[in-house]
């Protein structure tokens, strides 16, 4: 149920207004001046105000501007006896949701209070989700304790607050884009938008098409303009990703952006404006391919004012714990399953791999393993076969535990991956019958 407060100096008004709001099922809430409608705010947090203009302390125009400072949520309607074009057009200037003459529109208040509360609900939840993906995205959501990985995120809150291009660099997976988000989301432009591309996603001439636009007419199938991802990420940030991919005509374009915050459409003759913050990441050593030719050595120097380089994870082993944890949570809920443990063994396994996939192939592997495990308790069984191999004792403590039953398990399941799952042909690889094969895959549960 909505509330409503009015404010208006004429009792009888009130009155009237009052009843033919509660007869709609609105709470209402009443104060007859600018000071009392001030600590009405504070005490009964309405959804929306319906004010009179001429008020004995002040004026409602006035007012519109205290209350959407002190509650931005609050939708305000403005009603005067007397209207007049000057006052209306402050009134929205000043955030009134709208500016109506008393008698004349009375039937239009009902339905016009009915759009101003549910715009005001949708206010409220506009915030929650901003206050939502702000935390989603807020650099301590970024998981790890290693004096690497903090290194890292200190820099990228440095650079955060100016609006200077930055350069991500690291091993493919180390969140290179986690780490955009939150450069974006803790800026100046963290209510603007936040558009990411990948640059090795794209064909040159579809890439040039997806981030600068073309005019219709331009090339075959072009048949009406298009807006480019620098358009839609005007005011806002521009992440792109695989830099060291894009095609070198195409970087020409995008030095131009950088010293000028101009480009041209293909099929233009006049030069679009944008202002965007270029965040642009790599996992190649762009030196090596500027002396290969394959990058603008003008454009690394624009883009690479700030860098930051992501740790591998590798070179965080006592982070993957924690990681592992965060994962093995999230895909628990999603997928139905209660986890109660991690045994130790299951974790060492983990950190003694290399992880050339870093964060998100150890992502993969925590979620293929929740899969497959049973009884709420993840162990080295669980793990995949590559894994496994490298770890050489199972930590369950019945007898399928002992390492040479552990070890007859990994083999079964080893043939059956190398067989595809078919059961005859594993039974004769292993030199066994096909009814102690199934035995087997029951007992050991694979």
């Amino acid at each position: 149920m909505s509330k409503i407060l009015i404010v208006d100096d004429e009792i009888q008004i009130r009155s009237l207004l009052a009843r033919m709001l509660e007869l709609e099922g609105y709470e209402v809430c009443q104060a007859g001046d600018c000071k009392a409608a001030v600590k009405q705010l504070e005490v009964q947090s309405p959804d929306v105000v319906l004010c009179d203009v001429f008020l004995p302390d002040g004026n409602g125009v006035d007012l519109v501007l205290n209350i959407k400072k002190q509650a931005p949520n609050v939708e305000v309607i403005l009603l005067t006896a007397h209207g007049n074009i000057p006052d209306g057009v402050q009134a929205i200037k000043n955030g009134a949701f709208d500016y109506i003459t008393k008698g004349d529109d009375n039937n239009k208040i009902i339905p016009l209070i009915s759009r101003a509360a549910e715009k005001a609900r949708m206010n409220v939840r506009l915030e929650k989700l901003e206050k939502k993906v702000g935390q989603m995205y807020s650099f301590d959501s970024i998981l790890g304790e290693s004096k690497v990985l903090k290194e890292a995120i200190s820099l990228a809150q440095k650079v955060s607050v100016t609006d200077v291009p930055v350069l991500l660099t690291g091993e493919t997976g180390t969140g290179k884009e986690v780490f955009a988000q939150a450069i974006h989301y803790n800026s100046k432009r963290s209510k603007q938008n936040f558009v990411a591309v990948n640059c090795s996603s794209f064909s040159k001439e579809l890439l040039e098409s997806e981030m600068f636009g073309h005019k219709a007419g331009s090339f075959t199938g072009a048949l009406k303009d298009k807006k480019g991802l620098f358009e839609e990420a005007h005011n806002g940030t521009i992440f792109l990703d695989e830099i060291g991919e894009m095609a070198f005509e195409l970087q020409a374009k995008l030095l131009r952006i950088l010293e000028t915050g101009e480009y041209i459409k293909i099929g233009d003759t006049k030069p679009t404006r944008v202002n965007v913050r270029i965040i642009a990441a790599t996992n190649r050593n762009l030196q090596e391919e500027i002396e290969e030719g394959r990058f603008r050595e003008d454009l690394f120097y624009r883009l690479s004012v700030f860098q930051v380089h992501l740790p591998a994870l590798r070179e965080r082993a006592g982070d993957i714990s924690i990681l592992a944890a965060a994962f093995a949570k999230s895909f628990s809920e999603k997928l139905s399953y209660s986890i109660s443990e991690m045994t130790p063994a299951f974790l060492e396994a983990l950190e003694k791999q290399s992880w050339k996939g870093n964060i998100r192939e150890l992502r993969n592997v925590i979620e293929r393993s929740l899969i497959v495990c049973e009884g709420g308790r993840l162990d080295v069984c669980d793990l995949p076969l590559e894994i496994q191999n490298t770890h050489y004792e199972c930590s369950d403590d019945s007898a399928e535990g002992f390492e040479l039953a552990a070890m007859e398990r990994r083999h079964i399941a080893r043939v059956l991956e190398y067989t595809k799952g078919n059961k005859t042909e594993t039974a004769r690889l292993l030199k066994i019958g096909l009814t102690t094969l199934y035995r087997k895959i029951e007992e050991y549960k694979i």
